[in-house]
């Protein structure tokens, strides 16, 4: 069942685009007309339950035949959808940009998941379209990937600015274990993965690290028996290319940006 934040965000994404009325759809008869939603390429649906959920807004009636987390082959049908005919081209537009893009980012990651060890997680970040997050990152969960911190909020994370203005990672670490049981940091140098990992990080994130680096830094942790106190993220530089080299240094976690910040949206459309 949607949340209440989500039904308003659905809301205010097809006030967004309707204005004060879709006047062309204005011109039209009342007509009552069936119409489908259908995938023009393979994909991993998701968003359908959100696109049905716009539709509703106007009044119709939707049926989902392709779930969340169904694989569709072209020309596969994911939804009919029944109603006034100008409520209907109201609502395509909204639905199908939901579905189209959401859609793209959980076959995205699904690609990618697919390419690394299975103890291995890929987690999306904060770089998401403003409005979009908490689709974004469902997107991603239905791809098979975990959603890492939705907000600012949820963990700390210690990255190289904060520690910049700080002026020492030692100090900032000191400040968090005071106030939180779990943090993570993010590092350049092993030296600084060994200090978080002995100050009691929960998760030690290898900011552009090449998957030797990775490889070298975690055989430190391991000398120094801190390995098994703190889970190691990869992330920076990892595309679909050499996503299965980080996955083999043994990482706990990667984290790609471009999964939800440069989406490609599967082709989708609806027929009357």
């Amino acid at each position: 069942m949607l949340s209440f934040n989500s039904k308003k965000q659905l809301s205010q994404f097809l006030a967004e685009d309707i204005g004060t009325g879709d006047i062309t759809s204005a011109l039209l008869p009342k007509k009552k007309i069936s119409a489908k939603i259908i995938s023009r390429e393979e994909a991993i649906v998701a968003g359908a339950s959100y696109a049905k959920n716009i539709f509703k807004l106007k009044g119709c009636n939707v049926k989902i035949t392709r779930k969340d987390g169904s694989k569709v082959k072209p020309n596969q049908t994911i939804m009919t959808i029944s109603g006034d005919a100008g409520k209907i081209l109201t609502c395509e537009r909204t639905a199908l940009n939901i579905l189209t893009r959401m859609s793209g980012i959980a076959t995205q990651t699904n690609q990618l998941v697919k390419k690394i060890p299975t103890k291995t997680k890929l987690y999306a970040t904060r770089k998401t379209a403003p409005g979009l997050r908490y689709f974004d990152k469902e997107a991603v969960e239905i791809g098979g990937g975990k959603k890492h911190r939705l907000r600012l909020d949820e963990m700390i994370m210690i990255k190289d600015n904060h520690i910049a203005i700080e002026g020492s990672i030692s100090s900032l670490i000191k400040k968090a274990k005071k106030r939180h049981k779990k943090f993570e940091v993010e590092v350049e140098k092993t030296s600084d993965a060994v200090l978080a990992a002995k100050e009691g990080a929960s998760i030690i994130m290898l900011d552009n690290f090449t998957p030797a680096q990775i490889k070298k830094t975690i055989q430190v942790l391991k000398n120094e028996k801190l390995r098994n106190r703190v889970k190691i993220e990869a992330s920076g530089g990892i595309n679909s290319k050499n996503i299965a080299n980080y996955g083999k240094t043994g990482v706990d976690i990667i984290s790609i940006g471009s999964i939800t910040n440069s989406v490609k949206g599967i082709d989708m459309s609806l027929e009357i």
